[in-house]
């Protein structure tokens, strides 16, 4: 089958790069994308005329809230209520999961949901251990493969493991709570999914292992993940250098860095992307100077997936995403928190990242796209993904450029970061089959999920009282921003 679609706007690519069409069309077979410019003379069973839409690859998301929402509760946090958001030592010998098995399932579909209505087309998922007894488990990711087999996103899947969770002991201190068979359990588990997603068979089921934060894995669960890693083909996401605690952890436990431990367990030999990567040499809580971290990482060929967005709710941000595509690092985008927004996210990078290097031009608008498009193909070994050209699978989004509140019009894409959100977002098609339609996902109840989810949120909320060290209430740690109205009696 023949499918055609024709915008005013279409971020095409030739000669290796991104460029911009007028009035131009693509068109697919089946799951492949024939032609990407004018004059298509083949046949056509489905015309779709998108009008002034900006139509462009699809976004790839490599560090995807599969959750609900929690940033909204725990980025506010004082130092007073802060440790009261994290395990109490004590909570941790007696930890429970919050959801059942058919609500976590639930959480899982309003998540997916809300990627593909901000029109991501492939994900690499990401969600809070805070409310399980440990981590993910195997059980969870087939509910969630099912799940995103029926929106019809691509996935690259993993249940999370670690060998340890941070707490907070008694006197306010940060530490660290082992379990290491737990954690080689959760490897056990997340190898038997690379088995499951092997039978599924399904193009858009792809499977990765994804060790939870580094501080929270022995360096022997490291070293065997990287050698699964290597057998099976798969790659690898660590969440690290994101943080000074992290680091101080890590040192005091293994005597080195977090990019010292990744090299000494062999992930560098893996096919390894790394979220946030902040907290390397050159960033001000270290040294601010660039001592050699940037040229391991570049050298390694690892991936770093920015999240600017996230980094900056939590009062961090990269030093600097111009410095580091310069050295040739590949970068690539992801969310990691609510709204799933990548172009939020863009548009807060590019000024931020003017900020950091007193630049206007420090990374433009089209480096972001850039990430969000062919660094996150380039992470995944995808040649295939983030771009729009003859041969590639036909993952294609559109953006809407006409509302009135979006301004007038000058570069389709500059326009859409400056002045637009992914909520423009009005079409979208992965391995060529329709996802997102006017805005709509056939065949989704948007209002059952909404309510259903604020039940969930309702319930993930209460339980954060039980895990605080103190036992302050949910109401207590999460206060309103102004006091509630009172009743003035007569």
């Amino acid at each position: 089958m023949h499918t055609r679609w024709r915008a005013a706007h279409v971020l095409a690519h030739q000669n290796g790069q991104h460029v911009l069409l007028r009035d131009g069309e693509v068109v697919w077979q089946d799951d492949t994308i024939v032609h990407v410019g004018r004059g298509w003379e083949g046949p056509v069973d489905e015309d779709v005329d998108l009008g002034g839409r900006l139509v462009m690859p699809g976004l790839i998301d490599l560090d995807a809230l599969t959750d609900i929402d929690h940033l909204v509760l725990d980025s506010w946090a004082s130092a007073e209520l802060g440790p009261g958001l994290q395990w109490s030592d004590t909570y941790a010998h007696n930890s429970r999961d919050v959801f059942t098995r058919a609500e976590r399932a639930t959480v899982r579909e309003y998540a997916l949901v809300q990627l593909a209505l901000h029109g991501i087309t492939t994900y690499m998922p990401i969600a809070s251990e805070v409310h399980c007894s440990w981590a993910e488990t195997f059980d969870e990711f087939t509910d969630l493969a099912e799940t995103s087999r029926r929106i019809g996103l691509r996935g690259y899947l993993g249940p999370s493991y670690r060998s340890a969770v941070n707490v907070v002991t008694a006197d306010g201190g940060r530490d660290l709570h082992f379990d290491e068979e737990r954690g080689r359990q959760g490897l056990r588990d997340a190898e038997r999914f690379l088995d499951h997603v092997e039978r599924l068979a399904d193009p858009l089921v792809e499977a990765a292992l994804l060790p939870c934060r580094i501080e929270t894995v022995t360096p022997e669960l490291l070293r065997a993940t990287a050698e699964l890693a290597r057998r099976r083909g798969v790659p690898v996401r660590l969440h690290c250098l994101q943080g000074t605690v992290e680091r101080e952890l890590v040192r005091r436990l293994y005597g080195c860095t977090p990019l010292e431990l990744i090299e000494r367990t062999g992930l560098f030999d893996t096919h390894i992307l790394i979220p946030h990567g902040i907290v390397i040499d050159r960033h001000p809580s270290v040294s601010g100077e660039d001592h050699g971290d940037l040229d391991t990482l570049v050298r390694s060929g690892a991936s770093v997936i920015h999240c600017p967005q996230t980094s900056l709710r939590y009062g961090d941000i990269l030093h600097s995403f111009g410095s580091y595509r310069d050295a040739g690092l590949n970068l690539c985008m992801g969310t990691d928190s609510f709204p799933p927004d990548l172009v939020r996210g863009m548009d807060l990078g590019v000024h931020l990242a003017k900020a950091v290097d007193g630049r206007a031009d420090a990374a433009p608008a089209e480096a972001y796209v850039e990430a969000a498009t062919l660094g996150g193909a380039r992470a995944l070994g995808r040649k295939d993904l983030g771009r729009l050209a003859p041969g590639a699978r036909a993952d294609l989004v559109a953006f809407r450029l006409d509302d009135f509140r979006d301004g007038v019009l000058d570069d389709p894409v500059r326009t859409l970061l400056l002045n637009g959100t992914a909520r423009n977002a009005t079409h979208s098609v992965v391995d060529g089959r329709p996802v997102l339609v006017d805005g709509t996902l056939p065949g989704v109840d948007l209002a059952r999920l909404r309510d259903d989810a604020q039940a969930l949120f309702a319930k993930m909320r209460a339980a954060y009282g039980e895990r605080d060290v103190k036992r302050r209430t949910a109401d207590e740690l999460f206060p309103p921003t102004f006091p509630p109205f009172t009743e003035v009696a007569g």
